[in-house]
């Protein structure tokens, strides 16, 4: 503990005149130098009561205190977790959180905005905008986009003569917002919740409401492949920057898989039932998925096929060889174009140096409706607790459907829920996650100084400083 008579002493720290009058003491407990202190306690007392307290007082007091300490008994961790858990979902008098949404401690909402501020960093320095949508849109903005999805869509009552529905992703909203306001190409990013009926799987980050962080580039001066390997370059940003572990960003392209399926033989009318099944792989064995195919109307001939290309997964430009050496492959018009733009891409994710990030699998399918050309997806390597953690791709068509002109866009979606899991998990023993900034603490020692008190918290706060001060002021 260290005295500093106001007297004698203007703490140029804070650039301000001494803070009170002569008659008190500013006592600084500093835990770390005095530019670089990350919390202090300023404790005030009256001289006179400082005269007048008996000697040894203060070491009998703090006798007593350490005694205290040494005392007492040991928590039971995990029991009281069990009861806080039980206090935060239920509370008090039985209420509870709803299926599939949660409440944010005070430590979770520092972690959260640690995320944010990553996200949002990397999204600036790639010269995106800022926009923002209503969580809610006319029902018939949002139906018809999201295929077999579209069943998880909230409908909401009719409370005035238009028929609505919450938001189930930031892309559609983005879309009508760019046929509204008219916007040629744009270059933005967008965090807001969105909202899916789904089955909740809470260890799983897989909720009902929910954050997501778009990245979207849209308009029709950009070069072949440029806006999609900027983008994702922006995922590998993020993903090397947040501390979640190591991840592979999974990509095909929508005309490979329109390829494979007709090589199949299995007829464009189910091509929607397929993509869905073949989605599935990443989670679910090839027995399974072929058994879902043959109910939905592919014959096992057909699915045999399917299976001959969907297993195909490595290397950018491994797998871009292979495939391009595969005659009945690339006489497709569709297999043809899509390795054509493989290859450009492959190429800018060479000078971008982010190839040793992809993985080229023929597996992936995306269910969403909208998707044109490239399709990504990325997953944590080292864990199984979450599945994809951000996805996205091409939508050329979609922008034109609330417009009388085409705009072709690209973006991705950070799956932010599944990586706030992680990340509770990785920094739950990290000091520098906060949940309050303060530096200064002002603690109450004697009487009658209530004033004082609040002119000195008053002084701090008005040079910038981040003070908190004792309950018993």
């Amino acid at each position: 503990m260290i005295n500093y008579s106001l007297r004698k002493f203007s703490f140029s720290f804070f650039k301000h005149k001494p803070f009170l009058t002569n008659n008190f003491i500013l006592r600084f407990t500093i835990l770390n130098n005095l530019k670089k202190f990350n919390y202090s306690q300023i404790m005030l007392s009256n001289e006179k009561d400082q005269k007048s307290k008996p000697s040894g007082i203060e070491e009998k007091e703090k006798i007593n205190i350490e005694t205290d300490k040494k005392t007492q008994k040991p928590s039971n961790k995990k029991k009281e977790k069990k009861e806080e858990d039980e206090i935060t979902k239920k509370g008090a008098i039985g209420v509870k959180v709803v299926k599939g949404a949660r409440d944010f401690l005070p430590f979770q909402m520092s972690i959260r905005k640690k995320a944010f501020d990553i996200i949002t960093e990397v999204f600036k320095k790639h010269g995106a905008v800022e926009i923002d949508t209503p969580v809610f849109e006319l029902k018939e903005t949002l139906m018809g986009k999201y295929g077999e999805e579209s069943k998880l869509i909230y409908d909401l009552q009719d409370q005035g003569g238009e028929l609505l529905s919450l938001r189930y992703d930031l892309t559609v909203p983005f879309a009508r917002y760019m046929a509204v306001h008219n916007f040629p190409s744009i270059k933005r990013y967008h965090i807001g919740k969105v909202y899916r009926r789904d089955t909740p799987q809470m260890n799983k980050g897989r909720y009902r409401e929910f954050y997501q962080c778009d990245f979207d580039i849209a308009g029709p001066n950009y070069g072949k492949m440029i806006p999609d390997s900027e983008v994702l370059k922006v995922v590998v940003e993020i993903l090397t920057k947040l501390p979640i572990g190591k991840f592979v960003i999974k990509l095909n392209h929508r005309k490979l898989l329109d390829a494979t399926i007709q090589l199949s033989g299995i007829p464009d009318s189910i091509f929607k039932q397929v993509c869905s099944s073949v989605d599935k792989l990443d989670k679910e064995p090839w027995e399974v998925v072929r058994d879902e195919l043959i109910k939905k109307g592919v014959t096992e001939t057909q699915a045999d096929k399917l299976w001959t290309f969907v297993q195909l997964k490595g290397s950018p430009w491994q797998m871009y060889e292979k495939l391009a050496s595969d005659q009945e492959l690339v006489s497709n018009q569709n297999g043809k174009e899509a390795l054509e733009e493989m290859k450009i891409l492959f190429e800018y994710l060479d000078i971008l140096q982010i190839s040793e990030c992809m993985s080229f699998d023929l597996s992936l399918a995306r269910g969403l409706d909208y998707y044109t050309g490239l399709i990504y997806e990325a997953v944590l390597t080292d864990t199984d607790k979450v599945g994809s953690i951000c996805g996205g791709g091409r939508y050329d068509n979609l922008l034109g459907m609330f417009s009388s002109k085409t705009i072709p866009a690209v973006g991705v979606t950070i799956g932010i829920e599944r990586i706030f899991n992680i990340l509770e998990d990785n920094l739950k023993d990290d000091s520098s996650i906060r949940p309050i900034d303060t530096e200064v603490l002002v603690v109450a020692i004697g009487k009658n100084l209530t004033k004082e008190r609040f002119k000195l918290v008053n002084e701090l706060w008005s040079a910038g400083i981040k003070v908190n001060y004792s309950i018993k002021f």
